[in-house]
């Protein structure tokens, strides 16, 4: 894909990734989307609280 690189290790691994920030801007939607993504799979095991326990907190403060 054009505007994107890759860096690579010495067994030719890529380890990162560069965006150009034209690339970025141009598909900003797209990279929200991943991004939310990417945040819900890192906390799928964090802890869940019900809903009514929130609205309860929100509306002691």
């Amino acid at each position: 894909m054009k505007g994107v690189s890759y860096l690579i290790d010495e067994q030719n691994r890529k380890k990162a990734v560069v965006i150009e920030m034209a690339t970025l801007e141009r598909y900003s939607r797209e990279l929200e989307d991943f991004l939310a993504g990417l945040i819900a799979e890192s906390r799928k095991d964090d802890e869940k609280i019900p809903l009514e326990k929130v609205i309860t907190n929100l509306k002691r403060t």
